[in-house]
């Protein structure tokens, strides 16, 4: 997985990645956003435009939020890799992790 999505994208959902993602990797779930890991190319693009700063390498994710790398797997354990966010639009689901979260933000 190269690139996942934290904490900090939590009832945010601001969306900047979304438009600079040139693959359309970027799925909208019911609270926060996921990376598709099969169909991202790991180009970056997305990391710089997050305003809340919430988009990270898998491996340079802060150990606070590890727990992420998994969600934004789970997330996809139905979905799978439908080839583009936008022809899916939202999908109103988040792993058990994200949904047990205490509201984070006002969307």
């Amino acid at each position: 997985m190269p690139y996942i999505i934290a904490e900090p994208c939590v009832d945010v959902k601001d969306k900047a990645c979304i438009e600079e993602c040139p693959v359309d990797c970027i799925y909208e779930g019911g609270r926060m956003l996921y990376i598709q890991p099969d169909e991202c190319v790991d180009c970056g693009a997305c990391e710089p435009v997050c305003p809340v700063e919430a988009i990270f390498y898998e491996d340079d994710t802060p150990d606070q939020w590890s727990g992420y790398v998994n969600a934004n797997v789970e997330f996809f354990d139905d979905l799978g890799s439908p080839g583009g966010a936008t022809k899916v639009g939202k999908v109103d689901f988040d792993p058990p992790f994200i949904a047990a979260l205490p509201p984070m933000a006002a969307e």
